[in-house]
């Protein structure tokens, strides 16, 4: 498995410590949105043989790897945030041709995923558990946590470096093994994480790597019945088979999905602070993050400059290849995806919300060969329309004015999602307004709504989750049972 970039190569799964083809032999090949007709490599097609040769893997290695020293445990994390810093321009690089995110932010997940893994592997010496005091005097009881056994990771496209290791590291620490299926849009970018986990000497069978379709390997994991834990980031959709199909037999699961993310900008906002933010929190990415900036909720004391300058900024973003310097905005990420954004902002246009600027498909020589839409704001947008409820996952915002905070809050919280929010303001009694009511489960106060700290938990409300948290320590609670044991002479 070599290392570059500029040579069309085919990637294999690692299954027990070894790179092997689909049973089913069949691969296909990982295009680059900015340029259709540039292949990033071929990634295998794997049928259910490969699955249950990986689980079988994982299941065979749990009982040696769950017994080491969790200070061992965190040598191999260390070991691999190594490698991965070594190589993190090409495997950014990789990214940014895969799905389209400019080289920065890739450079920029790339190396959250080596902190990721430094962070993980110092939880190898933290607690993992209480004495807690009996009523009986000469008894010991105390909790402890154990591993789930085998886990199977379903990551999007979105962060194929990010996700995927802040799934899979505390998995490994806590002494689960791992079956890791990635978004076969970015299964390349994914396999160049794996070999640095691979030449980082983990153990065979610790760490199982099988890319095809989500029907069928991504069902598999669901439905396999040596997997102990499901953890799933993607669609709401998808995410609630995933987790019907973890219930029916008893297995762990956790859900990560959408968002419909507000802003508010209150009448006494720092004016420059909100339009950066909120022009970074909606564009950056193409719009294509969880966390991205859907709704902007202005009061209307400050609503037409706000609108004036955000236009105006708007009109002067860069849209082309990530890998180009001068590239703010890269494409979206496949042509279904494209196909879906420009599906709302016709389904906007036909509800009767005002289109501002953007809504089209980019035309011209720089764009005929990949996936590029305009930067898109609509206003005049109402909280019933779809534009308004739906998440879209790309480069469109809705513009809503309202009179008060309270009027702010009530549309904010007038969807079926409670991922992110943020809001402007310099006054202390709507921040904590905004705390107290902001049904959401990472509210920022003067930031932007995509973003949360590494070490801190993070997990949505109403359906954009299973309520359970990723991230931080928090991750303790899914990847582990507690045990509580008790001691008498």
């Amino acid at each position: 498995m070599g290392s570059t970039v500029s040579e069309t190569k085919t990637y294999l799964n690692y299954v027990n410590g070894e790179w092997t083809s689909s049973s089913a032999g069949q691969t296909e090949p990982s295009l680059n949105p900015a340029n259709r007709g540039d292949v990033v490599g071929y990634v295998q097609v794997s049928a259910p043989e490969d699955l249950n040769k990986a689980a079988a893997a994982a299941k065979e290695a749990a009982g040696t790897w769950r017994k080491l020293a969790g200070a061992v445990r965190g040598d191999y994390l260390y070991k691999v945030s190594n490698l991965i810093e070594a190589r993190i321009d090409d495997i950014a690089a990789t990214m940014t041709r895969e799905m389209g995110k400019t080289f920065p932010e890739a450079k920029g997940e790339t190396a959250r995923g080596i902190a990721i893994l430094r962070y993980y592997a110092g939880e190898g010496m933290r607690k993992i558990g209480d004495v807690i005091p009996s009523t009986d005097s000469e008894a010991l009881m105390f909790t402890t946590r154990v591993p789930l056994g085998v886990v199977g990771v379903i990551t999007p496209w979105n962060f194929p470096v990010a996700i995927p290791i802040w799934k899979i590291a505390p998995a490994l620490i806590y002494g689960n093994t791992v079956v890791f299926k990635p978004a076969q849009e970015t299964a390349v970018t994914a396999a160049k994480i794996i070999e640095c986990f691979h030449e980082a000497g983990l153990p065979k069978g610790v760490l199982n790597f099988v890319t095809g379709r989500g029907s069928v390997i991504g069902q598999g994991i669901i439905d396999h019945p040596d997997i102990q834990g499901v953890t799933f980031t993607g669609s709401d959709t998808v995410g609630k088979q995933v987790g019907l199909g973890a219930l029916k037999r008893g297995a762990k699961y956790q859900l990560e999905m959408g968002g419909k993310n507000p802003v508010i900008v209150a009448n006494d906002a720092d004016l420059e602070q909100a339009l950066e933010a909120t022009i970074s929190g909606a564009f950056r990415s193409t719009g294509q993050k969880c966390t991205a900036t859907s709704r902007v909720i202005v009061q209307s004391g400050i609503y037409d400059t706000f609108k004036e300058q955000l236009l105006a900024k708007v009109k002067t973003i860069k849209v082309g290849d990530g890998l180009k310097a001068d590239t703010w905005m890269g494409p979206c990420a496949s042509e279904s995806q494209l196909n879906t954004v420009l599906h709302y902002i016709d389904k906007g246009v036909q509800e009767g919300a005002w289109l501002l600027c953007g809504g089209n498909r980019l035309a011209g020589e720089e764009y005929e060969s990949g996936w590029f839409v305009e930067p898109t704001v609509f206003e005049g947008v109402e909280r019933g329309m779809t534009i308004a409820q739906e998440e879209i996952f790309g480069p469109v915002i809705a513009l809503m004015k309202v009179e008060t905070i309270q009027e702010a809050l009530d549309i904010a919280n007038d969807v079926k999602y409670g991922l992110s929010a943020s809001i402007f303001t310099k006054n202390i009694g709507s921040m904590l307004e905004f705390i107290r009511d902001m049904d959401a489960g990472l509210v920022r106060i003067n930031a932007e709504s995509a973003g949360v700290e590494l070490q801190a938990p993070f997990g949505g409300m109403k359906q954009s989750s299973s309520h359970s948290r990723e991230q931080g320590q928090a991750a303790i609670e899914f990847f582990t049972s507690i045990k509580t044991v008790f001691v008498k002479p």
